[in-house]
């Protein structure tokens, strides 16, 4: 059986007295690609910022290869090889591209190739041209692949996207889309939240649906088109 990098067990999270996630339970293997799925607060954020730590559940635990992470800090959880490019970026304005890129730099955690500056520029041209530039000078396309650059010098074992190409125009949509193809083969599994039903069905081996913070269904990709009833209830597509 593939490794399972994070397993999230039965998960009871709260805001206040808001009952947010009602025992979810959420699994990531080695190497696997989930789309995340489900309309606008159904606690798709909620599940992936309780899996990094920002957010602690009331009950239920959250593992990292088999180690339960409650109480670590988002940084220890990320140093075990999750790496998260957050919905609105989070990329520091202030420092350059070079200069953003190489703060988050670490060694590789496997015998695959690195994520080395090198890698990431060539991934990235727009971003070799704009190095000298400060990370608020680009455009929201850019910003966006200095993030998933950042994210991708770690080294990471999992990447989590959450709404990647929220705001973009089409084609720099179809080129971020195109790169996490690359991530994808690469072999780091990825776990993507984002609006457009096609282009995850297609980046992915298996998606899980929300609703009301509760999972609803949980397939492949196949089993997901095979089934228009679910997406048109829960989706509204």
């Amino acid at each position: 059986m593939t490794e399972v990098l994070v397993q999230a067990s039965d998960l009871q999270v709260y805001y206040g007295s808001h009952h947010i996630l009602h025992g979810v339970s959420f699994s990531i293997r080695r190497g696997e690609s989930i789309g995340l799925m489900g309309r606008n607060g159904m606690g798709k954020t909620t599940l992936l910022k309780t899996i990094l730590g920002f957010v602690a559940p009331r009950y239920g635990n959250v593992a990292v290869r088999g180690r339960d992470v409650h109480g670590q800090a988002p940084f220890q959880i990320a140093r075990m090889g999750v790496a998260y490019v957050p919905e609105g970026r989070g990329i520091f304005g202030n420092l350059s591209v070079l200069e953003n890129l190489v703060m988050a730099a670490g060694p590789g955690r496997s015998s695959g190739v690195p994520w080395t500056l090198e890698r990431v520029l060539t991934t990235f041209p727009r971003l070799r041209e704009r190095l000298g530039h400060g990370g608020g000078q680009l455009s929201g396309g850019e910003q966006q692949m200095l993030t998933i650059g950042r994210a991708l010098l770690t080294n990471p074992e999992l990447l989590i996207l959450d709404e990647a190409t929220e705001g973009l125009a089409p084609r720099i949509a179809r080129e971020i889309w195109a790169i996490v193809g690359q991530v994808r083969a690469s072999g780091i599994a990825t776990v993507i939240v984002d609006k457009n039903f096609k282009a995850v069905n297609a980046a992915t081996d298996r998606n899980v649906i929300l609703v009301k913070g509760s999972v609803a269904f949980e397939g492949s990709a196949g089993e997901l088109l095979a089934r228009p009833e679910v997406r048109v209830a829960h989706l509204g597509v």
